[in-house]
């Protein structure tokens, strides 16, 4: 789960169609998310594996859950094989990784309180809520880790949450949505490109 030197990190989450897959990839993102969490975007391993074919090796593939079970989680990694492992600090600090999967990149979600790992996503106390969190608290935690924004972003106030939080990357999912659970291929364009836009500006000298 890396970045080019001075580049923003971009992951579009719940993907449930083959159209959302594409339209990521496309419009340059580096990460998408497939949700194993209670959701209207909650997928089976199955159909995850289906979904990621085209994406393996072009982008990083994030399986997302919160409060799993042991099981479960030993499902998503024989079964799904994620790039990255998402859940909530405290689940990850009692899950138990296969011996072959040790150094499998983990992202964290930190909603609050507790000491800041070295990269958190930050989101608030709901997910896939569409809710927009404390950009306050999150500028004050980027300075201090690597964050990635997520919680109610979409293609029209990505800039403005970059400039107040200048993030290591962004997380959407909800915001570019035709409906729920359905990601429109335009929608994630244009918020790439936002996202892109403004981080460039952050890069340049005032």
């Amino acid at each position: 789960m890396s970045v080019r030197a001075n580049a923003l990190w971009i992951k579009i989450c719940g993907m449930t169609t083959p159209e959302a897959v594409e339209a990521a990839i496309a419009a340059g993102a580096d990460a998408i998310g497939f949700v194993f969490a209670e959701s209207t975007r909650r997928l089976t391993v199955e159909q995850a594996c289906r979904l990621a074919v085209p994406a393996r090796g072009r982008v990083c593939c994030v399986a997302v859950t919160r409060d799993p079970g042991q099981a479960q989680v030993d499902e998503i990694l024989s079964g799904f094989r994620p790039d990255v492992l998402q859940s909530d600090a405290p689940d990850l600090e009692r899950l138990r990784l296969p011996a072959a999967l040790e150094r499998l990149p983990v992202l964290r979600t930190w909603r609050a309180g507790g000491p800041l790992p070295t990269r958190v996503l930050f989101e608030g106390a709901l997910s896939g809520a569409g809710r927009t969190c404390d950009w306050d608290s999150a500028a004050g935690a980027a300075r201090r880790t690597q964050l990635v924004l997520a919680g109610g972003l979409n293609p029209h106030n990505v800039t403005a949450a970059i400039a107040a939080v200048q993030p290591y990357g962004v997380d959407v999912s909800s915001g570019v949505e035709a409906r729920p659970a359905i990601k429109d291929p335009d929608e994630i364009k244009r918020f790439v490109n936002a996202a892109r836009t403004a981080h460039v500006a952050l890069q340049e000298p005032t």
